[in-house]
């Protein structure tokens, strides 16, 4: 027997489906309905039909096996036979973090698939995997952020027991998982929630309408957000959350959906006994997300800080359009390596309007940083990484500044070989109509950037998806390996020295000089020295640095200190102490 229960204050009716059969449901309290399916338990296809309508998915569905339009399938998460019980968790500050795409990340393109490079993660140095999301969303293939059926694993991808064996295997290598979630929006086909209860609020976001969290019935929608938060983090196991684009949440409520967030995953943890955190991701430069609840903010663990990326892309691939002409000159490269945001309550040509706060306060280990992310690299008209806009060189700059940083960085699936794929915007929607105005409205975003429409790969096309998936048999060939090398000497560097993940921000300092293109960064007597003009360059250090880490051969020594030739970087300790 299992019991049935759904949210749906609309509908004067509801009926539970199972195969042929109607069986109608009794109204509770609240606007919920629920009823007891007769020889239905795990494994049960069922739906609900509003006011004799057809059957429509659960919006807790746990599986959709059939894909959106399909009915739910009843999920005992109980029944998992999980072997992680020795894991404690891992905690944000000082972790490296690995963004991943289950669809393109193995050839399998699934959990499964995941799993068999999870040794090669290990061995890289990776903390925690930080997976796109999951959440079963229109067609096979898709970036995941037009979900529609939060509660439930990705068909193509495995399901739940797919999610679950991946989670499991990841603890047993010693790495955690991140999940992205997506609570500003849903996806334009499968979404059947307004047909259930108010949803959403009639307000508008940039992607579709927004989510209801301070309107009537309010209450039940943010419980349905905070418990999708809470199953993922309790039921897979899941060691942290990254919140899509916080800034599209509208909520006037009192108590913000982010610090109801905060608070109740505060108190799983403690009840987990691991460490569970929250990544804010947001474009508004707004300290509030991330202080403490104490101090008046909503107790987010950690922010995004696109605004690190931007600064470095801008200086290394000499990228000037669209947001990228806010960066540029060494002097904001500087400022992002010491505090992360550039914009600080400073005025944004780009946005032609003063932006942001300063992060007063705040620590480095409360960012999130990166050289190339999904959104940086699929967002690009053809989806180019780094590699195929730098010189091999500047990666390996690139990479030392991401991973000497008091930040918490994260590398993006393939980078650290520098991956010859590229990495573009994919879809598989089944109704065409919806296909062809996505594909359109892709062609028409890249005006600020002066990207030709003609070279924007069609989502729809099945081989955009493909080409997008990684070669993992090139990773130890040729000048692949050798970036290899130095992603992992890196990191290990940056488990050696503890000045890499001192999270005290007013311990950074940096000098540079923008004519001759030369910047140092200075941890106390750790000193990461980059040399980005055409000529060699001399650090001024004494006899007795000593040199951690080169990116190139051709970094040397003088009797005047550290020869850095063009495009190469050289980690060094001084005495006495700069």
């Amino acid at each position: 027997m299992h019991t049935f229960r759904v949210w749906a204050p609309l509908p004067q009716r509801v009926d539970l489906v199972l195969g042929e059969r109607r069986v109608a449901m009794t109204q509770a309290a609240g606007g919920w309905w629920e009823c007891t399916g007769p020889q239905a338990g795990p494994g049960t296809c069922y739906a609900f039909s509003l006011d004799g309508g057809p059957p429509l998915p659960d919006p807790r569905s746990a599986f959709q096996p059939r894909g959106i339009d399909g009915p739910s399938m009843a999920v005992d998460h109980a029944a998992f036979g999980w072997t992680d019980g020795a894991w404690r968790g891992v905690a944000l500050p000082g972790a490296v973090l690995y963004e991943c795409h289950i669809g393109t990340f193995s050839a399998a393109g699934t959990f499964d698939g995941a799993i068999e490079h999870l040794g090669d993660l290990a061995e890289l140095g990776v903390d925690a995997i930080e997976l796109m999301p999951v959440a079963e969303f229109s067609g096979d293939r898709g970036w995941g952020y037009d979900g529609v059926d939060l509660f439930a694993p990705h068909h193509a991808y495995g399901g739940p027991d797919g999610l679950k064996r991946l989670v499991d295997a990841a603890h047993r290598h010693g790495i955690g998982v991140v999940l992205d979630v997506v609570y500003n929006h849903l996806g334009p086909a499968g979404d059947y929630l307004p047909r259930f209860g108010p949803y959403f609020s009639g307000k508008r976001t940039n992607w579709g309408d927004a989510i209801n969290f301070d309107g009537p019935g309010s209450d039940e929608v943010r419980r349905f957000v905070v418990d999708n938060a809470l199953m993922w983090l309790r039921d897979y196991h899941i060691d942290g959350l990254r919140l899509d684009a916080v800034h599209a949440f509208i909520d006037n409520s009192a108590t913000n959906i982010c610090e109801q967030l905060s608070t109740e995953v505060a108190a799983l943890a403690a009840r987990l006994n691991r460490p569970l955190f929250l990544i804010a991701e947001s474009d508004l430069n707004a300290p509030r997300f991330v202080r403490s609840l104490e101090a008046g903010g909503y107790g987010l663990n950690a922010a995004w800080a696109d605004e690190w990326h931007h600064a470095l892309h801008a200086t290394l691939a000499g990228e000037l359009t669209g947001y990228y002409r806010d960066f540029g000159p060494l002097a904001l490269l500087a400022k992002a390596l010491r505090q992360a945001w550039v914009y600080d309550g400073t005025y944004s040509p780009h946005r032609q309007r003063t932006h942001g706060r300063p992060p007063t306060g705040l620590a480095g280990s409360q960012f999130v940083v990166f050289t190339q992310n999904h959104d940086q690299t699929g967002n690009r008209a053809a989806g180019e990484r780094s590699g195929a806009l730098m010189s091999e060189g500047r990666l390996r700059v690139a990479a030392a500044l991401l991973l000497t940083s008091p930040f918490v960085p994260m590398l993006f699936q393939g980078e650290e070989w520098g991956a010859s794929t590229p990495f573009q915007y994919f879809t598989g929607h089944a109704d065409p109509t919806l296909g062809q105005q996505v594909s359109a409205g892709r062609r028409q975003e890249f005006a600020a950037f002066g990207w030709d429409p003609a070279d924007v790969p069609d989502p729809q096309d099945p081989a955009t998806f493909e080409r997008s998936r990684l070669d993992w048999t090139e990773r130890g060939a040729g000048r692949h390996a050798g970036l290899l090398a130095w992603y992992q000497e890196l990191i290990a560097l940056r488990r050696r020295v503890p000045e890499f993940t001192d999270p005290r921000l007013d311990r950074v300092r940096t000098d540079y000089d923008q004519q001759a293109g030369w910047l140092a960064v200075r941890r106390g007597p750790v000193v990461v020295a980059t040399n980005l003009g055409a000529g060699n360059w001399t650090y001024p250090a004494s006899q007795k640095a000593v040199i951690l880490a080169a990116s190139d051969s051709g970094v040397g020594r003088s009797e005047k200190g550290v020869i850095l030739p063009p495009d190469t970087v050289a980690i060094l300790t001084t005495e006495p102490p700069l």
